[in-house]
């Protein structure tokens, strides 16, 4: 009987994900300059129903040792006092086809660099989420989406926040064997784009990847005979394509 209602649930699965909301928050790592306190992030619906969205931060601790864990960001009452990033507004109300945006604001020092995670989490709207529709409203919608089964997928961005005096130093050694890059700066460099490719074909590529280089952190990679490996190297605003060959 479970496996009749598995197969009978997968089936209408395809046809429950064409209803309801369906949320995008665009790139998945941002970025917050040094001389800036506030950044927009956009939220689209390309569902056939309004979403009704949900902000929730946690802030990213690394150990000593690398080991990363995520923290409630520290709230007060004094709204002006809190220490770190907070979205307002941190509800949306998203209409089909259509965005919304927050603002994230970070309120607090920024002598060293700090890490966020943002999620945007879709929800049925219930008394107790704050948002701004009545009750007879949320019965409509709950009314609407139980035609269905509908899958209303969230999304974890993280945020990245510079220190406000920003310093990029980025040392290489391209030694015969292995490419090392060092981040002696206090804020984060990004291999974007790597690829490991063979020289005899494009074709043969493993898959591209990103890397974030903390301050005092290091990339590296060995150098294998006949490969190529190129990538985009990222500090701020500033972009440098880099391409090296080990011939065979």
């Amino acid at each position: 009987m479970k496996r009749l209602w598995l197969l009978m649930s997968l089936s209408g699965l395809s046809l429950g994900i064409q209803a309801g909301p369906q949320i995008n928050v665009g790139t998945v790592y941002d970025y917050l300059d040094g001389d800036k306190s506030t950044y927009l992030k956009r939220v689209f619906n390309s569902g056939d129903s309004t979403a009704f969205v949900k902000v929730n931060i946690l802030e990213i601790i690394y150990d000593a040792d690398g080991t990363a864990r995520e923290v409630p960001v520290e709230a007060q009452a004094d709204v002006s006092a809190r220490n770190g990033v907070m979205a307002s507004p941190a509800r949306l109300i998203v209409p089909a086809n259509g965005m919304q945006g927050t603002r994230l604001l970070h309120m607090g020092e920024r002598d060293t660099e700090r890490y966020f995670r943002v999620r945007f989490i879709p929800v049925v709207p219930e008394k107790e989420d704050e948002f701004a529709v009545s009750s007879e409203e949320r019965d409509e919608y709950k009314k609407n989406l139980s035609a269905g089964v509908n899958v209303m997928t969230g999304f974890g961005t993280v945020f990245f926040v510079r220190p406000k005096n920003s310093r990029f130093d980025s040392v290489i050694d391209d030694s015969p064997g292995t490419y090392r890059l060092r981040n002696n700066g206090n804020t984060v460099v990004v291999v974007d784009e790597f690829r490991n490719c063979s020289l005899k074909s494009e074709t043969e590529c493993e898959p591209t990847t990103k890397h974030h280089v903390r301050a005092g952190n290091t990339f590296e990679f060995e150098k294998k005979p006949g490969r190529e490996y190129r990538f985009n190297l990222v500090e701020g605003d500033s972009k440098k394509t880099v391409r090296i060959a080990s011939p065979s």
